[in-house]
């Protein structure tokens, strides 16, 4: 089972908190950081230039259409960048903790 950093990006920080506590109390990712970001991006045909919260969520592959699902359910964005990179060296005490508390179950309708 191989950790992965999920990576999105919110208009507002009050969102990026609501969508990461959410991951972490239902158990879909061990943990979430948020750091506030500039964004240069093509939307509609012109060139954006926003300030963005980028979440880095910290789960395992089997979580991630899970964690999928759930951003795309809690997001604002019509469009939100929802993307993931394997964790590939880690220290492994951290591996397993990662493994430990990403272990929930989809309930369904829990969305």
């Amino acid at each position: 089972m191989g950790c992965i950093a999920v990576v999105t990006t919110t208009a507002s920080l009050e969102e990026a908190r609501a969508i990461g506590r959410a991951l972490v109390e239902r158990g879909l990712a061990a943990c979430v950081n948020i750091s506030e970001i500039e964004s240069f991006y093509v939307w509609e045909e012109a060139v954006q230039n926003e300030k963005e919260y980028r979440l880095v969520i910290k789960t395992t592959e089997e979580r991630y259409r899970d964690v999928e699902s759930a951003i795309k359910d809690m997001h604002s964005y019509t469009l939100p960048a929802i993307y993931a990179f394997d964790l590939k060296y880690v220290y492994e005490p951290y591996v397993e903790w990662i493994r430990s508390n990403s272990k929930a179950e989809t309930v369904p309708g829990q969305f």
